[in-house]
């Protein structure tokens, strides 16, 4: 029998987690056991996860999910590669995964593998510090230093699930893993995409959910009913300004050097970080104040994020 893991967010479980789920025990098998791998509160991108885990665990495994495993908070805030590296352990460690779901643009795994190949060559971290040194972001770079070791394979990493799903397979590398990879194309509405139909995207129903919209068309009725569920508790929906004014109150008692820490790559982010601290009179606003096209607002709010739970680089392992 097949034990699938999957590597999740499902903030909220929606269809085309639902479509996933049903597509890989067509490939591997009706009695396929799935495990997912999971956000806890806080989730990948430098934000609160919409609801609490228990609730959407519980739509997990309404979903067809039959164990959910948590991946800590360390990790499921961490970069893309600091995620993948932290969730495959995960599912190394459970010792019975015999393949890795994801979901991805391109659907097929020729040209991920062959971008995968090209960021573990040895010819990569100096190429990658060549186009960083020329102002571009951390993605640009990425992406140019594997053109010029892979070619068109590069151009996968302009899609954010097929980025994701590279760092899966260069993790899986990394670890010596006998996981073996599958992937699946993505449907429906492209990752934080606003477009709403049969698969909207996460982003999607977030965005309605958070402005008051009817957002119940777009998920399962089990998934509908534990939203209202926590809704009705007023537990949901969780956003950044839930805890806004402990956030707030939390940095800006912070010295500058205390940021350090939460730098990412101690190229002196901290004191333009610190200084948007003091200046902006909400969370956006300091984020807003701090961006620039080397530091977009990704990073900003994993910093963010990082710096008001005292999560520090060393903390990720």
């Amino acid at each position: 029998m097949a034990v699938a893991g999957i590597i999740a967010e499902y903030n909220p479980f929606h269809r085309g987690h639902a479509w996933q789920i049903e597509t890989l025990r067509e490939r591997l098998g009706s009695d396929t056991a799935v495990v997912a791998v999971m956000s806890g509160n806080f989730v990948q991108r430098g934000d609160f996860a919409v609801c609490s885990k228990h609730a959407r665990a519980e739509m997990a495994l309404l979903g067809g999910v039959d164990l959910v495993l948590e991946l800590p908070t360390p990790w499921a805030s961490a970069t893309a590669e600091r995620f993948a590296q932290g969730a495959v352990a995960i599912l190394e460690a459970t010792g019975v995964a015999t393949h890795l779901a994801f979901g991805c643009e391109s659907g097929e795994l020729s040209m991920l593998s062959d971008a995968a190949a090209a960021l573990n060559r040895s010819e990569y971290p100096e190429l990658l510090r060549g186009f960083l040194s020329r102002g571009m972001t951390f993605a640009a770079a990425r992406q140019e230093a594997v053109r010029e070791l892979a070619g068109e394979a590069a151009e996968v990493l302009s899609r954010p699930n097929n980025a994701l799903a590279v760092e899966y397979l260069c993790a899986l590398a990394e670890q010596n893993s006998g996981i073996i990879p599958l992937a699946l194309p993505r449907i429906g509405s492209d990752h934080d995409s606003a477009e709403l139909g049969s698969y909207s995207s996460a982003s999607a129903i977030r965005n309605v959910l958070i402005s008051g919209g009817d957002w119940r068309p777009f998920v399962s009725e089990d998934t509908a009913s534990i939203m209202e569920k926590e809704m009705e508790q007023g537990r949901a929906p969780v956003t950044v300004k839930t805890a806004e004014r402990a956030i707030l109150a939390k940095l800006r008692s912070m010295e500058e050097e205390e940021f350090k820490p939460y730098d990412g790559g101690s190229e002196g982010l901290y004191h333009r970080f610190y200084s948007a601290v003091r200046r902006g009179r909400d969370v956006e606003s300091v984020l807003e104040t701090a961006k620039t096209k080397r530091y977009p607002l990704a990073r900003l709010r994993r910093m963010l994020l990082h710096s008001y739970l005292g999560i520090t680089q060393a903390a990720q392992g």
